[in-house]
C-alpha cells in the first residue's frame, strides 16, 4: 500500500460519509429557514419553535433515504474488502 492509496481511500470515505449525511442536513437546513421565514413574518420569537419540525422532517428524510443510504455503504464496504483482498 502507498501513500497515495491511503490517502485516496480516506477522501472517499469522506466523501461517501458527506454523500450520505447531505439528505438529511439539507432536509433540517430548509426546514429550519422555513421556520425562521415563518417566524420573522409572524414576530414569533419562541426558540424551540425550530426544533419539532427539524426533528420530523429529518427523521423522514432518514426514512426514506435509509435504503440508498444502505446500498452506498455496503457498496463502498464491499469495493474497500475486494481491495484490501488484492493485497
Amino acid at each position: 500500500m502507498t501513500d497515495e492509496f491511503v490517502v485516496d481511500i480516506c477522501r472517499r470515505a469522506v466523501q461517501v460519509t458527506l454523500m450520505i449525511s447531505a439528505p438529511m442536513l439539507l432536509a433540517g437546513m430548509l426546514i429550519g429557514l422555513i421556520v425562521s421565514i415563518f417566524q420573522a413574518t409572524t414576530q414569533i420569537n419562541e426558540q424551540t419553535l425550530t426544533f419539532v419540525p427539524k426533528i420530523v422532517v429529518v427523521f423522514i428524510t432518514l426514512l426514506l433515504m435509509t435504503p440508498w443510504m444502505i446500498h452506498t455503504m455496503v457498496s463502498f464496504t464491499a469495493e474497500i474488502f475486494s481491495i484490501i483482498a488484492t493485497f
